[in-house]
């Protein structure tokens, strides 16, 4: 019995001059669950499968992927916040519910940055302004002249009050001076096919679910939302180009309940980094109008109190609240 105290003693204590927990060398030594807080088949449960696959086969066990949509994923993102912290039950987030419905909400069942770890910004998702087109339009300056014109001729879809689709529209709005009619849905698919069929005439909505229809003609493309043009899609202008200062990026991010092991949390990043860089994984997400991003804990830490600080201003100053 002694022997085998001294051993676990020895063993502790080079774990710990490592920088190690006794424990950490056997993690992950069962299933590990990645909740995505949205329905399947969106991009972010997309992605989120690609990367259960690459992590299971580097970390030796399986990740299964767990949808649990609701509440503009406060469901599923609650569910990681109350787990324990021991690496087991990760989410696979969006900037949404991290940085813009603490503001949306009179009441939250969680601190989007309090009650999380951070563990790796995984992707940027083009984020397309497009319109029916019905609409004379083919840039974002012309489309702007014919809502001055006709204001009462435009409607803008949205996913509902509050998601991205909503904020990005309502950015617009004010940015021209100019209210349009919004027409909130339950989902970003039945407000794409409604713009399709010209029920709507306005979107914002991530490129996942614009491009098939720009490519067969049933929807104009005239931006991008983010500063910076996408590698994807070199050619189409920023809405900012028009707009200066406009400016809305969609990004995905891993995140573990507040607490975990930093062992665990640098191991995870460090997979997760590789994984992305896996050819077969960008060239999938490019077909996705989605780039794959490196990232540190510590800068996506710093992302998302610079961003939950961004959006929440914002949200507040637009006046958007969901009961």
């Amino acid at each position: 019995m002694l022997s085998r105290l001294r051993r676990f003693a020895s063993i502790s204590g080079l774990a710990l001059m490592m920088g190690l927990s006794p424990t950490a060398h056997a993690w992950p030594d069962k299933p590990v669950t990645l909740i995505v807080p949205w329905a399947a088949g969106g991009s972010t449960d997309i992605l989120a499968r690609v990367l259960s696959e690459q992590l299971g086969k580097r970390l030796g066990q399986p990740f299964v992927v767990e949808n649990r949509p609701g509440a503009s994923g406060n469901i599923g993102s609650n569910v990681v916040a109350r787990a324990k912290p021991d690496g087991y039950t990760l989410l696979i987030g969006s900037m949404s519910t991290h940085t813009m419905n603490q503001a949306l909400y009179s009441s939250m069942p969680f601190d989007g940055v309090k009650d999380f770890t951070p563990i790796a910004k995984l992707a940027l998702v083009t984020n397309t302004m497009v319109i029916n087109p019905s609409v004379p339009a083919k840039t974002v300056g012309e489309f702007i002249d014919y809502v001055k014109k006709n204001p009462n001729a435009i409607a803008y879809a949205s996913a509902g009050p509050g998601s991205t689709n909503h904020l990005s529209a309502a950015m617009f709005e004010k940015a021209i001076g100019v209210e349009l009619l919004h027409v909130p849905y339950k989902g970003g698919s039945p407000a794409v096919v409604d713009t399709v069929s010209n029920q709507t005439q306005l979107l914002f909505t991530a490129g996942t679910q614009s491009l098939p229809f720009i490519r067969e003609g049933k929807l104009t493309l005239l931006g991008v939302t983010e500063e910076n043009r996408a590698p994807t899609l070199p050619d189409v202008p920023t809405v900012g180009e028009t707009l200066p200062g406009y400016e809305l990026t969609v990004w995905y991010g891993a995140f573990g309940p507040a607490g975990m092991p930093e062992d665990v949390v640098q191991l995870l990043n460090t997979e997760i980094n590789k994984a992305l860089k896996d050819p077969d994984v960008v060239s999938r997400m490019e077909g996705m109008a989605v780039q794959v991003v490196e990232s540190t804990p510590e800068s996506f830490a710093a992302d998302l109190e610079r961003d939950a600080a961004k959006y929440d201003a914002l949200v507040r100053e637009l006046g958007i609240r969901i009961e």
